[in-house]
């Protein structure tokens, strides 16, 4: 999946597009991976019951919560969800393929999976403080006293949000910079550019009532 960086970045653009000015949306672009903070299922969390295993179910979670993504933070939950769906099926197979990936450098070496999964989220660390100074993420809502969002999803305990908080606050305290050998750093940024407008495009399609 994405990183909850990315993710911030996705939900930031949109955000501006729509001008919307709420941490709420920030929150919940990102709120679906408390289930792994927490030892939940994030195949409920994520809405993963496709023949994809990775890809969420975009209708189930439009089916159950589209009259409610006038919330903030309902609507940061979908641009999540939709952001992994775009992760999984049109980026990830560019760099991953039967256990396969490419470097950075274009060596293409044969792994395990846990171990490609090692070097994405290494990767992850590495590419963190690159995005949020060039999307000058606003860092803010992981420092702040934490207070319960305006939502109605349940796929998550909305109460335990503060510990995905304190858990992003710590990773970025402790990201770094060195040389990443998996993702380049514009192949990232043209993702998230890609994702921001195609999520955009999907809001007015699916007719989202956006409140500024």
């Amino acid at each position: 999946m994405a990183s909850a960086v990315i993710h911030l970045c996705v939900a930031k653009k949109v955000s501006e597009h729509f001008h919307i000015n709420n941490k709420e949306l920030l929150l919940g672009s990102i709120a679906p991976d408390l289930s792994k903070q927490i030892g939940d299922d994030r195949r409920i969390s994520h809405f993963l019951n496709t023949p994809k295993k990775d890809v969420p179910n975009i209708q189930a979670f439009l089916d159950k919560y589209k009259d409610s993504l006038d919330r903030p933070f309902n609507l940061g939950y979908f641009i999540h969800l939709y952001t992994d769906k775009i992760w999984f099926d049109e980026f990830i197979s560019e760099l991953v393929n039967d256990n396969v990936v490419r470097l950075i450098d274009d060596t293409i070496i044969q792994t395990s999976k846990e171990e490609i999964g090692h070097l994405i989220y290494n990767d992850y660390t590495n590419l963190n403080i690159d995005l949020i100074d060039y999307y000058k993420l606003d860092l803010s809502l992981f420092y702040e006293d934490f207070i319960l969002p305006d939502s109605n999803i349940d796929e998550i305990p909305l109460d335990k949000l503060d510990i995905l908080l304190e858990k992003m606050a710590t990773i970025i305290m402790n990201s770094k910079t060195k040389k990443e050998y998996v993702f380049d750093m514009n192949k990232i940024i043209n993702f998230i550019e890609y994702a921001s407008d195609k999520i955009i495009n999907k809001i007015y399609e699916y007719n989202i009532k956006v409140h500024h």
